[in-house]
């Protein structure tokens, strides 16, 4: 049998507890060194609109993973991923370093993170993208995947240094003007 003791500030002893049992707790602040929490997005369906936003990212944030289900778009733009900071989001729309390579087919990134290197109206994803920091507000890309409607496989990486810290994600098309159609985006973050 254990037994645990729990201080709390402003009493005069320790609260001594044996075996004590939590019953759904709920864990919230600031994670510490140790920890782990991962908290889920909302699941956004990917039916209409130009881009799917995920704001109000935590400045603790260390990594973020984006998940594509079946994502597709009305057109032959590329779908991206972009960064973004500030209480009204500010995307970054340049600077940009990396490439995508999609079955023999290889493209380079500047205005966001792809995730193809060529794409077609209806063309199916299904994708994990992940963005990991290395803290100075320098964020690394990496991403893999398929396409549901063929015989293709997608891969790819890159980086980024913003200007101030991250708290928003953007998922677009490179031309901005092809719509979603298809399928559902949601991130995870820790």
């Amino acid at each position: 049998m254990a037994v645990s003791t729990i201080s709390q500030a402003g009493l005069d002893a320790p609260i001594t507890l044996t075996s004590p049992t939590l019953t759904s707790p709920s864990i919230s602040g600031t994670p510490v060194m140790g920890a782990s929490v991962i908290t889920s997005g909302t699941a956004v369906a990917s039916t209409s609109g130009t881009s799917i936003d995920f704001t109000s990212i935590p400045s603790w944030v260390k990594r973020i993973t984006v998940m594509f289900s079946g994502v597709s778009t009305s057109g032959a733009s590329n779908v991206q991923v972009q960064l973004g900071t500030g209480g009204t989001p500010t995307y970054t729309t340049s600077g940009y370093t990396g490439a995508v390579w999609v079955s023999s087919l290889n493209a380079s990134m500047s205005a966001g993170f792809l995730t193809a290197a060529s794409s077609a109206a209806g063309d199916t994803k299904y994708l994990i993208a992940t963005l990991t920091t290395l803290g100075s507000n320098i964020w690394v890309y990496s991403f893999s995947g398929g396409y549901g409607n063929g015989a293709y496989t997608a891969y790819g990486g890159g980086g980024l240094t913003l200007g101030a810290v991250l708290t928003a994600v953007r998922i677009t098309t490179v031309n901005g003007t092809d719509t979603f159609d298809a399928g559902t985006i949601n991130i995870l973050y820790e």
